[in-house]
């Protein structure tokens, strides 16, 4: 279970993983822009693999061990689901705009989903600092290249300042959360809703993945290269999990 004492950021036991979460998703996110930026790279298949991360550990991994925590905390345990749904919904309000994202539609605006985004990473960087942990770090890695590859694309028309300054802000905004999760003491009773609420920001994180995927597809339903993708990694996680405990 993950630890239940949270300390100021400076003094964080995990302080080194979450800049070094941080820049992997900085890198991933401007690589995911280049890659778009030169049509090269599957879309379905990173959506697809961040997706399936994403959800193993949300709902396997994050959600359980604040289930657990509550218990210890003396909290009542089904308020755990409640946070998680309530973080999964307000997580979605401050992406919505990040997801019309289909090749098809005629208004699509690139600047409202780099801002939505760098506002749901906000959330993300303060999950990274609320967890730390590593399996968390690399599946936000993984999203970032997602998010880079999609705005990336809706911000092409853009002149390469503008995207600079854009990208930039994804980029600040997940050590900003980061900073502010980590900058006060957390009493125990609170970590089990805050580690209900980071799952529920990756859970969103990853619906909307499969948002985009759908948007930039031919169809509406998820292709056998992100489904394929999905199932590989989540594999992958559920198995690196639960050999890390």
């Amino acid at each position: 279970m993950l630890s239940v004492q949270m300390l100021v950021i400076n003094d964080h036991p995990w302080a080194r993983l979450v800049v070094v979460g941080w820049l992997l998703m900085a890198a991933a996110t401007v690589a995911g822009a280049w890659l778009a930026a030169r049509g090269h790279g599957s879309r379905e298949v990173s959506l697809g693999a961040a997706a399936g991360a994403l959800l193993v550990i949300a709902g396997l991994h994050l959600l359980p061990d604040a289930w657990s925590a509550a218990r210890v905390a003396r909290i009542w345990p089904p308020a755990v689901l409640g946070v998680a749904m309530g973080s999964f919904a307000v997580s979605g309000l401050a992406a919505r705009r990040g997801c019309s994202c289909g090749t098809e539609s005629t208004h699509i605006n690139g600047r409202g989903t780099a801002i939505a985004f760098a506002v749901h990473r906000f959330l993300e960087g303060s999950a990274l600092a609320v967890t730390g942990s590593v399996i968390v770090a690399a599946a936000l890695a993984i999203h970032a290249l997602a998010e880079g590859i999609a705005a990336g694309t809706l911000l092409g028309r853009e002149s390469r300042r503008r995207v600079g300054v854009w990208l930039a802000a994804m980029c600040l905004s997940p050590a900003v959360g980061a900073a502010t999760a980590g900058a006060w003491l957390v009493p125990v009773t609170v970590t089990p809703l805050l580690l209900a609420a980071a799952a529920g920001v990756l859970a969103q994180a990853a619906r909307m993945s499969l948002r985009v995927v759908h948007g930039t597809s031919n169809g509406s339903r998820t292709t056998p290269r992100t489904a394929a993708a999905l199932l590989a990694t989540a594999a992958v996680t559920l198995i690196a999990t639960r050999a890390m405990g």
